[in-house]
């Protein structure tokens, strides 16, 4: 991984959904495109990543998700079919962790988010953590 990871970057990750961590599934059952959301740097100095799913399936009752523009989805090099980044949900684990896969083109990074969709995606992550509202799975190595 050449690259620290940054806000905005689209990568291919293996996502852990929430509902299945909560019934002890350990590794996603699918290698996805995710959003960086946040990074930061952890006590000992590693880098830790917080990355949100995309899926083609729109948000459920009680998830929350903005709609990727087509546009940015043939620039990123991803499917037609519709697709929202989920936000009322993510994963946090140590980068680069064995979780992150690789691309058609044999990089982990599909590209980046434009900044207002980033902007989008922020501002509705933040309302959901201080609305408590987040679900947050802490990824093991």
């Amino acid at each position: 991984m050449a690259l620290p990871p940054q806000s905005g970057q689209v990568i291919r990750y293996a996502y852990l959904w929430w509902n299945e961590a909560r019934v002890g599934r350990e590794d996603g059952t699918k290698d996805r495109p995710c959003g960086i959301v946040l990074t930061r740097v952890a006590k000992g100095g590693n880098t830790v990543a917080y990355v949100l799913p995309i899926t083609h399936t729109p948000p459920l009752k009680d998830e929350n998700g903005i709609e990727i523009p087509p546009a940015t989805k043939r620039r990123l090099g991803l499917d037609i079919e519709r697709s929202w980044i989920i936000t009322t949900e993510l994963n946090q684990f140590a980068w680069p962790g064995p979780d992150i896969r690789p691309t058609a083109s044999g990089e982990y990074l599909y590209g980046y988010l434009p900044e207002k969709l980033m902007r989008l995606v922020l501002d509705q992550v933040k309302k959901h953590a201080r609305d408590r509202q987040l679900k947050t799975v802490t990824r093991t190595e």
